[in-house]
């Protein structure tokens, strides 16, 4: 099948959609909603102006190139942030303290399954939730699927710890920087706003995933050959990777990355922070970070630089999607996009729209499996079609967060899944039936969270 099917690269499918978003607003009806701004003193949709218009302008198939860097330079805050944090992950990564804390954290609590399937699945979920952490587990896969097959775990629950962690956490993100503030941005509203309903839904969350990977860990513990790898040789444990040792300068790089985090933290909920503290407080956390592992002026600005490279991909993606959202309001069928979609969904109230977002995110989240462009390609629809059926737009990115975090665990178009995957072995096939109970269990309990958010006035 792969040889008949291959899935496009992101940019390609983006600049696809950017094609389909251009041919619309040369066969689509022009119009606009009126807008006001609200006590927040964000401008929203007001609901029941829609109207067509009768002049309109048609734009040239050149736009589709001119609008690229118009996006780019659209979006920059949102673009050199992901760059500055990219390049402090990757001097603290450089350290060596976060795989020494992943590794004492495993080694620690190794011999006991049930608290090595807890506490690694938090483990993971919490850097996710901070950090947005999700390629650097790669090369812990090996590790933990050696400490697993030692306790007679197979190598699909060593997957399930660090999938389902990280997938969790990007769920239910506290202050992920890369799709929560991005999303947040978008719709206008207060980076890191809403932490408390997301930290008390972070916990059934976890347990939900817990039991699932547990559940299955059971089994296989009892019955080796009710293993899902059972006899695939490509699966099985390898011998176990060395964990590097926790040092005192270790040590301080994470107390002061953990300081960091809390001034994050602080400085949104107290001084109204936005891109520009937080991406200066990253830029400080690097230049600490390097100072204290001796790392030198040269060699942390290289590593920064790296770091930041890395996340090219990224910062292109943002702006092709952002792209796609300007060809749409420059040929003024936006706004028309946005009436046929919130109209349905207004007939069905708005817990079941808030429900509604959650499957249609989930969706295009196969297409679409960076959380930062998927942001710019669905939070400029979700948001105003939120203001038009009563729902909140902390709740529109709720939808957004839960419909990339948790579909991110199944998509074969995440390539985080497929390195993991393909480095322990396991069949797509099979994972697929290790997780899609789980998808429909965290859907489910996604749609109840956000009912209830809807219920509350999340906001």
């Amino acid at each position: 099948m792969s040889r008949f099917f291959k899935v496009p690269n992101t940019l390609v499918l983006l600049f696809g959609i950017m094609i389909f978003a251009l041919i619309l607003t040369w066969i689509i009806p022009a119009g606009e909603f009126q807008t006001e701004i609200n006590e927040a003193g964000r401008s929203v949709v007001m609901p029941g102006t829609y109207s067509v218009n009768e002049d309109r302008t048609y734009l040239s198939p050149l736009s589709l190139f001119t609008v690229i860097p118009r996006a780019l330079g659209d979006a920059s805050g949102i673009i050199f942030f992901v760059l500055i944090i990219g390049g402090a992950l990757a001097v603290i990564r450089e350290t060596g303290a976060i795989d020494a804390l992943l590794g004492r954290i495993i080694h620690s609590i190794g011999h006991l399954p049930s608290l090595l399937i807890f506490f690694g699945m938090f483990a993971f979920a919490a850097a996710s939730a901070t950090l947005g952490m999700a390629e650097e587990y790669i090369p812990f896969a090996i590790i933990l699927v050696g400490v697993c097959s030692a306790l007679r775990m197979d190598t699909v629950t060593a997957i399930g710890i660090m999938v389902v962690g990280y997938g969790i956490g990007y769920g239910v993100a506290l202050i992920n920087p890369f799709t929560l503030f991005v999303a947040q941005g978008v719709a206008e509203l207060q980076p890191g706003s809403g932490m408390e309903y997301r930290a008390i839904i972070a916990v059934p969350f976890l347990l939900v995933g817990f039991h699932h990977v547990w559940s299955y860990s059971r089994k296989v513990r009892a019955r080796p050959e009710s293993s899902l790898v059972y006899g695939i040789s490509s699966a099985q444990a390898p011998q176990e990777s060395t964990i590097p040792e926790m040092t005192g300068t270790h040590i301080a790089v994470l107390i002061a990355t953990g300081i960091a985090l809390t001034g994050l933290v602080l400085g949104i909920a107290l001084a109204d922070w936005y891109l520009v503290e937080l991406g200066a407080m990253f830029v400080g956390l690097a230049i600490i970070t390097g100072l204290i592992a001796g790392m030198g002026a040269d060699n942390t600005a290289v590593v920064f630089s790296k770091g930041a490279a890395e996340l090219t991909g990224t910062a292109l993606l943002i702006g092709f999607a952002r792209s796609i959202a300007l060809l749409l309001e420059d040929g003024e069928v936006l706004h028309t996009i946005v009436n046929a979609l919130a109209t349905p969904l207004s007939y069905a109230g708005a817990e079941f729209a808030a429900v509604g977002m959650l499957f249609i995110q989930s969706i295009l989240n196969f297409f679409i499996p960076s959380g930062s462009g998927q942001a710019f390609v669905t939070m400029p629809l979700m948001a105003p079609i939120g203001d038009l059926v009563g729902v909140t737009r902390q709740v529109s990115v709720l939808a957004f967060q839960f419909g990339d975090g948790f579909m991110n665990m199944i998509v074969p178009t995440n390539p985080v899944l497929m390195g993991i995957l393909g480095l322990a072995g396991i069949p797509y096939d099979r994972w697929f039936r290790f997780i899609m109970p789980l998808i429909l269990k965290l859907f489910v309990a996604g749609s109840l969270a956000l009912i209830v958010a809807v219920w509350i006035g999340y906001n």
